[in-house]
């Protein structure tokens, strides 16, 4: 045993060399950018999502969530989460605990919490001071609640795939997604905004410059789209007001999963004398969770155009990296009013946790194409309420896999 701790020992200390500010990154080097998944790429695999239970003590157990991402040469970071994965249940909010690693072939060992943790493709492996295995920790793939919902009645269809036709400026893939950078044709006021969006995977890329897009509304107040993934909560991260406000918690999923944007925004009032009598407001879910509560914003944000009476397009910020889009359509207020965010009807056959035990209920696919969130309480709130949506006659919208729910259980004393 004393062997084996000293060898995990070397590797621990190794990684230290390996974090973002050992890592300076050149302008004059091409930035990799993956749109799919890389073939042969030993540090892809181990980026990504793991949960489960660890013991505390005797016959004693707590959920446990965990981040990890790569950060080129061999580098990891990762964070550590009490209770299970942000968005989850049993998520207790505490600050998670930063760690960082090193892979060594087929496996990165995670150090700076109070467990040596062995990440492999599949779990992860918790090891105490003493030596003694503490638990382990599987991998999933969790799925937006909101992915692929139809718009509902009175709804406006922006992008599904076929054309660009309610775009001024936009480009489509070859597989029929919308392309950073276009601007939306008809212009709105108050509106209910969905969108579908998927990161690139750009590990040896840092803050701004990983990933990084936005949804410009009135083309004013930026909400961030940005590979975020195993970070802290930040003003200028994935689902925040751009340098105006932090997201409640980081609901951002790995890179090449596609995630949910399901925006509400209020315009400003305006006077006559173009004076401004009330602020603009916005609430934002990311992957079905609430990250911005109907937040007043007194100023226009970031690069935004100047705050006026006049309406501006919605805008899908071109900054050089390649996020893709698909399934965006919006309600206008004005005209129409629906319960949002939309989701698919609940199952009601399906199978219930023991009330005996405490669960952690975790929505999760098996495929690693598709993102997801486990519901906060406004969402439940929403859901309860909503009635049977009505199917609108539009363009056929590409479907995403229906989440499997799994139960990681922690018994309690």
């Amino acid at each position: 045993m004393k062997t084996c701790l000293t060898c995990v020992l070397a590797i621990l200390l190794s990684c230290h060399t390996n974090t973002p500010s050992a890592l300076a990154q050149s302008d004059a080097e091409p930035r990799f950018a993956a749109t799919e998944a890389p073939d042969n790429d030993p540090e892809f695999e181990l980026l990504g999502e793991f949960v489960g239970p660890i013991s505390v003590g005797d016959n004693q157990y707590q959920a446990l969530g965990l981040q990890v991402r790569p950060i080129g040469d061999d580098g990891f970071e990762g964070l550590q989460y009490s209770g299970g994965l942000p968005g989850q249940d049993s998520y207790d909010g505490e600050q998670p605990i930063r760690l960082v690693g090193r892979r060594n072939g087929d496996f990165v060992v995670l150090s700076g919490g109070p467990y040596a943790i062995f990440v492999e493709a599949q779990n992860c492996v918790l090891i105490d001071r003493n030596g003694n295995r503490v638990g382990q920790l599987e991998r999933i793939h969790r799925g937006s609640p909101t992915m692929g919902v139809q718009p509902p009645e009175g709804a406006t269809v922006l992008f599904d795939g076929t054309n660009t036709d309610q775009f001024t400026t936009a480009q489509m893939t070859s597989d029929g997604l919308l392309m950073e950078g276009a601007d939306v044709k008809p212009m709105f006021q108050d509106f209910d905004l969905h969108v579908e969006f998927r990161l690139p995977y750009m590990p040896t890329s840092f803050d701004q410059a990983r990933g990084n897009s936005g949804c410009y509304l009135q083309s004013r107040y930026e909400v961030q789209i940005l590979d975020s993934f195993a970070q802290l909560p930040v003003f200028n991260g994935c689902s925040s007001i751009y340098r105006f406000k932090s997201p409640d918690l980081n609901m951002c999923l790995p890179p090449l999963q596609w995630q949910t944007y399901d925006i509400r925004f209020t315009a400003a009032r305006w006077a006559s004398d173009g004076t401004k009598i009330r602020n603009a407001r916005i609430t934002v879910w990311q992957n079905g969770v609430k990250t911005q509560d109907d937040v007043e914003l007194k100023n226009k944000t970031g690069a935004g155009k100047e705050e006026a009476p006049s309406l501006l397009p919605i805008r899908f910020q071109n900054h050089k990296d390649p996020v893709r889009f698909r399934n965006i359509w919006i309600v206008d207020r004005g005209l129409s009013f629906s319960d949002f965010p939309v989701y698919p009807e609940q199952d009601s056959s399906a199978a219930q946790p023991s009330a005996e035990l405490t669960s952690v209920t975790l929505s999760s696919t098996t495929e690693s194409n598709t993102s997801s969130a486990a519901p906060d309480k406004s969402r439940k709130e929403n859901r309860a309420k909503q009635p049977k949506p009505k199917k609108k006659k539009a363009k056929k919208q590409p479907q995403a896999e229906q989440p499997v729910s799994t139960n990681v259980t922690v018994h309690r004393e």
